[in-house]
């Protein structure tokens, strides 16, 4: 009996780290958590730690959650709080390091999307989240998707409610993560005369037998996370408003104090149903959602690419250009990519065209990972002049979540006929017709690489673009 599938969920929180193994349903198979590091180099190791402990043989993609600013669309992180990832390109270095497509979004939106799919939002159209710990988190769905507005949507802790209330990290006075975050109840405790290892439940217990210093302390609190909701329900009118975090369930209760009111605006506030593990789930869905191009929830930043796989003369180029014509993907082709560099640097030898070769095919990949969100692209190369575990690696860092290869091929003879006639207009540096021997063995033992679904073309055929555009669109759908 084989071991069930699974996705690696890493959970970045303020005080710790936890990470879980996660099956398609969103079932927990295993985890474990961590003290948390706010340097960031360390912060960095600890994931880099947790990724292997989960990992296995079954695994197939990791998804994390990362606290402030990350760009919902590509998973570069803009800007944090108390851990500061900005500047840090921790998809393709986790990429790299695990060999499998990661996805890394905010930590409020991964824990939205697992009380979305399992939890307390479970059947909703539209659903806002704060997560209430350190700081405030916050996260917003429509039809099952997260909304990322231009980037970074989402940023609900940053909603001011107090104009001259304390400052912010942002750089606003009076957001409501200054005003009703566990750090805020804090500060509103040490400011009634409270000692610090005031523990929640103890003001509630004081709260609830009407004392009136306790009963300031939470109406301080829970006031303006109240406005906070409000507005949220006036722009959003969602289904639901989720309070998760360390301290959700404490902001659920500290909200029973506040007077009823009457306004337009009352939402249905519920806490969050998966605690603590909301957000490793959540990652771990999302990883799933790299591998599922029809979910509705998935995101939008995997990119599709179209192997044109074949030895030099196998017919590649003719394909390509096939396909791209069709469909107006764009071609990166890895000859045209050094010939500029041939052109410009005299005398060439084989050594140094495969030197560039190699920096051309990482070039490939680099553009594919900055390109935009959805991008399909058509690579025209040997992919066999490199090990695989080498395009492995170039995959995960360019967020490539689809893949189908073509694989162009002919008789050897006649690719060795086809090399022969193009020389003279080669440019110098690429090999000559002593070459034409060598090419000839390889076209004889050369063989698709295999990583995903082949479609043998024999180029000496006339080319059916339609056919290999149907086969294309299937093998994407599997």
């Amino acid at each position: 009996m084989s071991l069930p599938l699974f996705s690696i969920g890493i959970d970045v929180g303020g005080t710790n780290m936890r990470a879980a193994q996660i099956s398609p349903k969103g079932e927990i198979i295993r985890k474990t958590s961590v003290t948390g590091s706010r340097d960031p180099s360390k912060a960095v190791t600890l994931i880099k730690s947790l990724i292997h402990e989960m990992d296995g043989e079954r695994a197939t993609a990791i998804g994390i959650g990362i606290p402030g600013r990350v760009d919902g669309w590509t998973g570069e992180i803009i800007s944090g709080g108390f851990l500061n990832l900005s500047g840090c390109d921790l998809q393709s270095e986790m990429s790299a390091t695990s060999g499998r497509p990661v996805t890394v979004a905010n930590d409020c939106s991964m824990a939205l999307i697992g009380e979305a799919r399992v939890g307390a939002a479970r059947g909703m159209n539209s659903s806002v989240m704060l997560t209430i710990g350190t700081g405030i988190g916050g996260a917003v769905m429509e039809n099952g998707r997260i909304v990322n507005g231009r980037r970074c949507a989402g940023q609900l802790g940053h909603l001011v409610v107090n104009l001259h209330g304390q400052p912010c990290p942002c750089g606003q006075r009076g957001c409501i993560e200054t005003e009703s975050s566990g750090t805020a109840l804090q500060r509103h405790l040490r400011e009634a005369g409270y000692a610090p290892e005031t523990r929640f439940e103890a003001i509630l217990a004081l709260a609830e037998s009407g004392d009136k210093v306790a009963l300031q302390v939470m109406t301080a609190w829970a006031a303006p996370l109240k406005s906070a909701i409000n507005t949220l329900s006036a722009a959003f009118d969602p289904d639901v408003v989720l309070l998760g975090g360390g301290m959700g369930k404490a902001a659920l209760a500290a909200l029973n104090f506040l007077p009823r009111s009457e306004t337009w605006y009352e939402a249905d506030i519920r806490g969050a149903r998966l605690d603590d593990d909301a957000g490793v789930i959540g990652c771990g869905l999302a990883a799933f959602d790299l591998l599922n191009a029809d979910h509705p929830g998935k995101p939008a930043h995997g990119k599709r690419l179209v192997m044109v796989n074949g030895v030099p003369a196998s017919g590649k180029s003719a394909i390509s250009h096939k396909i791209a014509g069709e469909t107006g993907w764009q071609v990166l082709s890895l000859d045209e990519i050094k010939n500029p560099f041939l052109e410009l640097i005299d005398d060439v030898d084989r050594p140094f065209n495969r030197l560039l070769g190699r920096a051309s095919y990482k070039s490939i990949f680099s553009i594919i990972r900055d390109a935009a969100p959805g991008t399909t692209f058509i690579v025209d190369a040997w992919f066999g002049f490199q090990p695989a575990d080498v395009l492995k690696e170039h995959i995960a860092m360019a967020g490539i979540t689809q893949i189908v290869e073509l694989w162009c091929h002919a008789p050897a003879e006649t690719i060795g006929e086809r090399y022969r006639s193009r020389l003279e207009n080669r440019l110098p540096g690429h090999p000559g017709a002593s070459y034409i021997p060598e090419l000839i063995e390889l076209a004889q033992r050369a063989e698709p690489i295999g990583l995903a679904p082949v479609l043998n073309i024999d180029t000496t055929q006339p080319k059916d673009a339609k056919a290999i555009l149907d086969w294309m669109v299937k093998a994407f759908e599997n």
